[in-house]
């Protein structure tokens, strides 16, 4: 839930693009801008927290970065100039990543190797079904108050959900034996031993070719939709919500047959349901020009196919691989690679959509999801490390 709550002040955004347009006059290229510095100061914020959650209780961090962005999105809704808009949002992208790597702690603490592929996959599942709740929330509201009421309320869901995992959050199932001071001394070591891990990098690149894919369906996805049939944002939000229930079943089922049949390594679902997405990509373009029946069964098996390999990437394999027991600073550096590639994917959407338009723009997201797949392909045999005397 805690973890979930975050996107409803992240992808709520998708939803008031076609509005922002309309009213502010912003070029696709500017929204690609504003888009992606999200995901650059999120990428940034990554990096560094997951430092600070080696060292810093994780209900700090978790209510900092909840109550922080929904603060911004209130703001962000209030503006009304290019640059006022690209500040805001991208100081959200750094509140938005206080929240992660703690979630990633938590999970360490809580739940051995031999389960974190099922368990991380159940907290995947959450923030799949608040991303589907955030498409229909945040379309209607647009589609009722104008495009600010995309942004204002889901920051009233995230502010609730902040205060209910403020009150009931454990971060172990025992007080931590390390000392805060000594956790901090550690946070150097953790960050040489994270560099200098080749499998950290390798799943670091392919998360940001996963993400440039990602983001093009998550933020640019109602307006291609719309712009393509001609629909209401309401309209296309409902049949975009289906993409973050399909994420719920790849969620946990690809955790799950990572433990079940591949014996905890990763890997191979990773690569084999990154080179599903970019066949599925390209289906896409042809559905959509169709029926939205034909675009509702794409985009569900779309989402199992984005949010099965995303949730092992981000969270999983991380936790598996990282040295000296360092989780969240493993998890939080691959997200830092990772969403320079969503930033740099949001970029290049805008600028493709406004210069060759959108069936170019498809296929560079198939061509992410198929190099994705190529990157991660060296670690097929990686099994999870069990460091002795791993620090919780």
């Amino acid at each position: 839930m805690t973890y979930g709550a975050f996107y409803f002040c992240r992808t709520n955004i998708s939803a008031a693009v076609p509005g922002m347009e309309r009213e502010l006059g912003l070029s696709k290229t500017q929204i690609g801008m504003v888009l992606g510095g999200l995901k650059l100061a999120y990428g940034l914020g990554q990096f560094v927290n997951g430092q600070l959650a080696e060292g810093l209780p994780a209900r700090w961090l978790l209510g900092a970065g909840m109550l922080g962005s929904a603060l911004l999105n209130v703001v962000f809704g209030l503006g009304a100039t290019f640059h006022f808009l690209l500040f805001i949002w991208a100081a959200n992208g750094y509140c938005q990543a206080l929240g992660w790597p703690p979630t990633v702690r938590v999970a360490a603490n809580w739940v051995p190797a031999e389960r974190r592929g099922r368990a991380i996959g159940i907290i995947g599942t959450g923030y799949q079904a608040a991303a589907a709740l955030t498409f229909v929330v945040a379309g209607w509201s647009a589609e009722w108050l104008g495009w600010r009421g995309a942004l204002w309320a889901p920051a009233g869901l995230l502010a609730a959900a902040a205060v209910v995992m403020l009150l009931r959050l454990r971060e172990a199932p025992q007080p931590e034996s390390a000392s805060r001071l000594r956790r901090a001394v550690r946070a150097g070591v953790n960050l040489r031993l994270t560099l200098a891990n080749p499998a950290l990098w390798l799943l670091a690149v392919a998360l940001g070719l996963l993400n440039a894919c990602r983001y093009g369906f998550v933020d640019w996805g109602l307006t291609h939709l719309k712009e393509t049939r001609g629909t209401g944002v309401g309209k296309a939000a409902l049949q975009y919500a289906i993409l973050p229930l399909g994420g719920i079943a790849g969620a946990y089922l690809g955790g799950w047959a990572s433990d079940r049949f591949f014996g905890s390594r990763r890997a191979p679902v990773i690569c084999l349901l990154l080179a599903a997405l970019g066949g599925l990509t390209l289906l896409y373009e042809q559905a959509a020009a169709g029926s939205p029946a034909a675009t509702v069964a794409v985009l569900l098996a779309i989402g199992f196919a984005i949010y099965g390999p995303q949730v092992l990437l981000v969270g999983t394999a991380p936790a598996d691989l990282a040295r000296g027991g360092a989780a969240a600073a493993a998890a939080g550096f691959v997200n830092f690679l990772g969403y320079l590639g969503a930033y740099a994917g949001d970029l290049l959407t805008g600028r493709l959509v406004d210069q060759h338009g959108w069936r170019v723009a498809v296929l560079a997201w198939a061509a992410c999801a198929w190099l994705a797949a190529l990157a991660v392909a060296p670690l097929w045999n990686a099994a999870p490390v069990r460091p002795s005397g791993e620090l919780r």
